[in-house]
């Protein structure tokens, strides 16, 4: 079995997020691509207040309800805690016994992994997924890790913007999956404050 692993906060998951998982499990011939949302995103805390798991992965299964070979998952969030994609590996690896394994990253995070908690267990573990474009800064990281590039069409789109623009009161259509997007709404997220 080969299994992508795409992590993050997904605050929130927008089109950027899935169709890099997409195109992941289309270029690699995956079984599957996990969209793992994060519990605690360490590398994240202290700088903004994160939404709640619990809102972060209703929006995640919503966006990809109707996507083949991509899934949400909640791993992180059971587990509880700091989420460090080292943990997750491991998990992933003992639930599937000889499944070849696949971080999906984009560009600019391939070239940060070296500063990864763990990251001599992550290197050992998996193949890196560089998702790319051409002209896009980053790039494959170094040895040792095992890396693939992934081509990706450019979509200038980023779940800071998308907090803004609902801020704001601007139109999210077509940057959030639809599902995820009438997640959002009826929770309530990332609005104004009066």
């Amino acid at each position: 079995m080969r299994i992508g692993l795409l992590g993050g906060t997904f605050d929130p998951v927008h089109v950027g997020h899935v169709v890099g998982a997409v195109e992941a499990r289309h270029a690699l011939a995956l079984d599957t691509v996990l969209l793992v949302v994060a519990n605690r995103p360490w590398q994240k805390e202290g700088d903004r207040p994160i939404t709640p798991a619990a809102h972060r992965l209703a929006m995640v299964q919503a966006a990809v309800a109707d996507v083949h070979g991509v899934e949400a998952s909640a791993l992180e969030i059971e587990r509880g805690g700091p989420s460090y994609t080292a943990d997750t590996v491991a998990a992933l690896a003992a639930g599937h016994p000889g499944a070849e394994l696949f971080l999906v990253v984009g560009a600019d995070v391939a070239v940060a992994l070296g500063t990864w908690v763990r990251g001599d267990e992550l290197h050992a573990a998996v193949t890196v997924a560089v998702l790319g474009r051409s002209g896009a800064p980053g790039g494959l990281p170094p040895a040792p890790w095992r890396s693939v590039a992934v081509a990706m069409p450019a979509l200038e789109v980023s779940s800071h913007d998308i907090r803004a623009r609902a801020a704001a009161g601007r139109p999210l259509d077509g940057l959030v999956p639809a599902g995820a997007l009438r997640e959002l709404r009826r929770r309530g997220l990332y609005a104004r404050r009066r």
